[in-house]
């Protein structure tokens, strides 16, 4: 799953591809490079970050879409606005991928009521806003695990099947370091769920802390070596569906170890 940020101040590289010619020319090479999907996305989810309006978000989002929907591949849309989910499907998106997992009032109401769009439920603790400043406390994996099951069991209730269904641990949402990593090594609880995992540690900041030098974190984009690996071991460990800012890397390293493996 390829990321394809249109907004101005995403973590890791907001702005790059924020006019809508720049985000095609770049999620067309990431298709080059080997993505099955592309994730889009309007708005900065990042530590921080301050909400936008539905118009904004609207105005980032449609434009792009149009012209991708055209190329016939799985286009996700990651929103959390019922509005901006409904008119993104309403045009053809596959998947709608909402880091508040249909918490928002209505967004569980505009996915049950379409026939068949994917949905990716994430767990983040408290919100972008503040997550950072108050992150979790105890055992991360219980936690997302009862809160991954809560939401299932609730789209169930809304006739939701499950085979729409994949679920995210929101690696970096509210979470330590030594969280994050539990998230990692005890990735078979959450697969016993039942449904396919999405992991995202693309660029995160747990990955700038551990390759820190002399105590000076690098930058999101010279992460590329630590997220593939973080890549590689959750794949190895289960997910099904990795979700990256570097896809030519990935896809190399994901390709020898499939060709390697015994």
């Amino acid at each position: 799953m390829a990321i394809v940020n249109l907004t101005p101040d995403s973590f890791s590289d907001g702005g790059q591809h924020a006019t809508v010619s720049h985000a095609l020319q770049h999620a067309q090479a990431m298709l080059t490079q080997g993505a099955d999907i592309l994730d889009i996305g309007g708005e900065s989810s990042r530590p921080g970050a301050a909400p936008v309006s539905v118009t904004e978000e609207l105005a980032r989002v449609l434009p792009f879409l149009r012209e991708a929907l055209t190329w016939n591949v799985p286009i996700s849309v990651d929103t959390s606005k019922p509005e901006v989910m409904q008119a993104a499907l309403d045009l053809g998106a596959d998947i709608i991928n909402d880091i508040w997992a249909l918490r928002q009032p209505g967004a569980l109401q505009v996915v049950a009521q379409h026939a068949s769009c994917g949905v990716c439920l994430m767990h983040m603790h408290r919100e972008p806003l503040s997550m950072a400043q108050h992150p979790m406390e105890g055992d991360a994996v219980v936690q997302v695990k009862d809160f991954l099951a809560a939401q299932m069991s609730t789209l169930l209730s809304s006739g939701i099947q499950l085979n729409r269904i994949v679920l995210d641990p929101g690696i970096g949402f509210g979470k330590t370091l030594a969280q994050n990593l539990s998230l990692l090594s005890r990735q078979a609880e959450l697969i016993a769920l039942g449904q396919p995992l999405l992991a995202g540690w693309s660029r995160k900041g747990t990955l700038g802390k551990l390759t820190a030098i002399q105590g000076v974190a690098p930058e999101a984009t010279q992460r590329v070596g630590a997220s593939v690996a973080a890549a590689l071991m959750a794949v190895q460990n289960g997910a099904a569906l990795v979700r990256v800012h570097d896809v030519k890397e990935t896809v190399q390293a994901l390709r020898f170890w499939q060709a390697a493996k015994i």
